[in-house]
């Protein structure tokens, strides 16, 4: 490595150890960035109006439980919900495994744009794993029925653009379970069952707490230790993903966290590259969030040095 590089290295690996530092007391910044098939929205979580509400949701994104789900029901211009399901070939649904009802707190109108709590019918306090989004103003109807359902969330900034993709998608009946289920991708055979769709099929989803919103497409904190990325692969398609600090010394390194992994039905403008020509890993520019010091660095470039983790080491940016 050049002196140029691994000076770079240092002043990276000093700046992540600070931030771990400064961001330990942040974390608590109610955001949740949501990682779609159709790209990425940021959730602003309500905690004020629907504490309870609040922390469940955050339970189950803090386990990585809503990575690999999918989008199970789309009702055009109404929501679009998940939080129940992921699908395993040759297997079919698998649920997601749920805590115990939550506490109804409605006190924010199911507006569009806000997120929700399903729950069973006739019982206010059933709310467990699934949500929905509003797509559409539902307040004279959410708000008035079963005890009103309990908005905890608003999709932030220009979000909506990707709710209102997810709800453009056809939809599927594949028995109780999935009688609206969106479908992306090439139906055209015809889908009767669970195990005759594919994986590729859904509109899938990962979630992860974050600090702050921001609508950049990189995106590095210190308070998570992830780096928020979208990748061209070429033959091996386009996906959204998370990768996790792993070490600042001597080197830094980075691991794909493999759950995070969403295939991409959009091409987006911006995206990293990855070559296998020379296992090499582009990305344009990083937003830097070190504890709530925000910077960018450019021209950033990761080395795959161990295939079979994803693992990947900083060889060089520019500032």
């Amino acid at each position: 490595m050049s002196r140029v590089v691994a000076a770079a290295s240092q002043r990276i690996a000093g700046i992540v150890v600070a931030g771990l530092l400064l961001s330990q007391q942040v974390m608590a910044d109610p955001f949740v960035r949501v990682s779609t098939t159709y790209g990425d929205f940021t959730l602003e979580l309500l905690d004020e109006a629907a504490p309870a509400t609040v922390q469940n949701f955050l339970n189950y994104v803090n386990r990585r439980d809503y990575n690999g789900t999918f989008i199970h029901r789309l009702d055009a211009g109404f929501v679009f919900q998940g939080g129940a399901f992921r699908f395993q070939p040759f297997v079919g649904l698998i649920n997601v495994p749920q805590d115990p009802p939550v506490v109804n707190e409605f006190n924010i109108s199911n507006t569009r744009g806000t997120v929700a709590m399903a729950k069973l019918p006739s019982d206010p306090n059933s709310a467990t794993s699934q949500w929905f989004v509003n797509l559409g103003d539902n307040s004279a109807n959410l708000d008035n029925q079963n005890g009103g359902f309990t908005a905890f969330a608003r999709v932030m900034g220009d979000g909506m653009s990707v709710a209102d993709q997810i709800g453009a998608q056809p939809v599927f009946n594949l028995g109780s379970l999935t009688p609206t289920l969106p479908l992306r991708g090439d139906t055209s055979g015809g889908v009767s069952s669970a195990l005759d769709v594919k994986a590729n099929n859904f509109i899938t989803l990962s979630m992860v707490q974050t600090q702050r919103f921001t609508e950049a497409m990189h995106v590095f904190e210190s308070a998570n230790g992830l780096l928020m990325t979208t990748v061209e692969g070429g033959v091996e398609g386009r996906f959204s993903l998370n990768m996790r600090l792993i070490a600042t010394e001597p080197e830094i390194l980075f691991e794909v966290n493999r759950d995070t992994m969403v295939p991409l039905a959009i091409n987006p403008e911006g995206a990293a590259i990855f070559s296998n020509e020379d296992n090499r890993l582009r990305i344009p520019v990083v937003e830097l969030n070190m504890g709530g010091n925000i910077s960018q660095i450019r021209n950033v470039v990761l080395v795959l040095t161990e295939v079979e983790n994803l693992r990947f080491k900083l060889e060089s940016y520019e500032e």
